[in-house]
């Protein structure tokens, strides 16, 4: 892999010398921060943060066409936007595996880094295998770790991390340090406000256990709030088959537990779900969708998507989801 990321910069910093002249023109009107991401939560949380200095920054989402974080792949123009940024920002989990050859290769020494796990820390959970979970094959020792990447599904979570960004914005724009921290601030009461909505939700709910019928990327979530789960594949399952067995399971547990609903993530085709219910007995339970926010577009940032408000809507998923 660094190999191919060396190849991949060498020959997109031998396309950009080509426009070295157009460049060094554009050079007095470049933005002040040149800043890429990732994912679009990590997007959407840094252009809160920046606020009105939004139009003064070079801003980057490179999980911008609806592939997500698990089949990722860098481009050469992506290689070399993280090479010359001032502020790139991860999630750090085993799907960006390729960050760290890619940061070997960066031409801004003084680039600052951020990877949402490690600013985490001991908050971030272990992947989870739960009752009737379809189990992967192993790879890999034994002993080896694998841990859940979603951290920004939790609004407890977003909060830390924007804080995080917050004070690296500050440090590489000292003049507007305090305009980071205000924005910071404000956003962080709205995260802690709907942190609010969705506990009084499910403190009130008649349900207190979920059941997807496809991969669980809401651990995090689940555990804020005190839900128990089922589902058909762990939150970074490459599985897009659940066999009879765990069809069975779980069709059952809609029946031993009476849950209204069962659920799928944004991407899913709905074909899982719909055989979980018709093997139910009562056959009429609603499938619906929760979005895990790894496949947003620039589309859908163009519209007018927000991690709060898609965040919003997963609450209101939930309450119909849990009675």
């Amino acid at each position: 892999m660094k190999k191919l990321i060396s190849a991949i910069l060498i020959l997109a910093l031998s396309l950009a010398t080509l426009t070295g002249c157009s460049a060094a023109h554009a050079k007095e009107t470049a933005p002040k921060l040149r800043i890429v991401t990732t994912i679009f939560p990590i997007y959407n949380w840094v252009v809160n943060i920046l606020g009105e200095q939004t139009a003064n920054a070079e801003l980057t989402m490179l999980l911008d066409n609806g592939v997500d974080l698990h089949s990722y792949q860098p481009t050469a123009d992506d290689i070399i936007r993280i090479s010359s940024c001032d502020l790139f920002i991860y999630v750090g989990g085993e799907s960006d595996e390729w960050v760290e050859d890619a940061l070997q290769e960066a031409t801004n020494k003084n680039m600052r880094v951020i990877s949402l796990m490690e600013v985490l820390g001991d908050a971030v959970k272990e992947e989870e295998v739960v009752e009737g979970m379809e189990q992967e094959e192993e790879e890999g020792s034994d002993d080896e770790l694998e841990y859940d990447e979603h951290v920004w599904l939790s609004l407890k979570n977003a909060a830390v991390l924007c804080r995080a960004i917050a004070d690296a914005l500050g440090i590489l724009d000292s003049e507007n340090a305090a305009l980071y921290t205000a924005n910071a601030d404000a956003y962080i009461a709205k995260l802690n406000r709907l942190d609010a909505r969705y506990q009084e939700s499910i403190d009130t709910a008649a349900y207190h256990t979920i059941l997807f019928g496809d991969r669980f990327p809401f651990r995090y979530l689940a555990d804020d709030y005190g839900l128990s789960y089922y589902a058909a594949f762990v939150g970074c399952s490459a599985e897009t088959e659940a066999s009879f067995e765990t069809v069975v399971f779980l069709a059952n547990k809609l029946d031993e537990l009476g849950l209204p609903a069962v659920l799928q993530i944004e991407t899913a085709d709905g074909k899982i779900a719909r055989t979980i219910v018709e093997n139910t007995q009562a056959k009429d339970q609603q499938i619906l969708t929760m979005d895990s926010i790894q496949s947003t577009t620039a589309k859908d940032v163009a519209a007018g998507a927000s991690y709060l408000s898609i965040m919003e809507k997963n609450l209101d998923v939930l309450k119909a989801a849990s009675g």
